[in-house]
């Protein structure tokens, strides 16, 4: 009696003594790794959603992607384009975008309906502006951008190990946006809200 005793003692102490993770701690969100600005001209245009942590205003959606244009008073026109399905209509959210002065361009606040802001911030783009890595301040929400709908698995792998090693997202919710019907029930691929 008395060992089970001391057993559970010690069980119960081991739970309540956190122990160090396996995962490294991950760097400040307010830190950000010096890279060059954005190139804002061309960062404009439409790019793919790849891939996702899923949240209400994106969960289910297939054949996503943003597009992006410059106005002349430096805000940016946002037009997100989605379907429910393959076989639904397209859709869109119509929004616009402040880039944060001093931030290199890589902090924005999109404003939907004219009044909800949200934060986001470009962590990476590809020399050649061909993907950008997005994350959300507090690195709850990610996205994996492409000017192509179609990305190798390879590059995606490469781009996740990224986001989880290089820039401390987490990536357990992470989920591939099916672009084509023939991703849906892919092992990795968001369900669509209307299969």
């Amino acid at each position: 009696m008395r060992l089970l005793s001391l057993f559970a003692s010690v069980l119960l102490l081991g739970m309540a003594v956190p122990l160090p993770t396996a995962r490294a701690k991950s760097p400040d969100p307010e830190q950000e790794p010096a890279q060059p600005p954005i190139d804002l001209q061309r960062f404009m245009g439409r790019w793919y959603v790849i891939a996702h942590v899923p949240y209400f205003a994106e969960r289910g959606h297939v054949a996503s992607s943003d597009e992006y244009t410059l106005k002349d008073d430096g805000k940016i026109a946002v037009r997100y384009e989605y379907r429910n399905g393959f076989d639904e209509p397209v859709k869109e959210l119509n929004s616009r975008a402040t880039v944060k002065e001093g931030t290199g361009n890589r902090r924005w606040t999109t404003w939907f309906f004219r009044m909800v802001p949200t934060k986001y911030r470009i962590l990476e783009v590809a020399p050649d502006y061909s993907w950008a890595l997005i994350d959300y301040p507090g690195r709850d929400l990610a996205w994996v951008f492409a000017r192509s709908p179609n990305m190798s698995h390879k590059q995606y792998r490469e781009l996740v190990d990224k986001l989880d090693h290089q820039y401390g997202v987490n990536i357990d919710k992470l989920k591939r946006v099916p672009q084509r019907r023939d991703q849906v029930g892919k092992l990795g691929f968001e369900v669509p809200n209307k299969p």
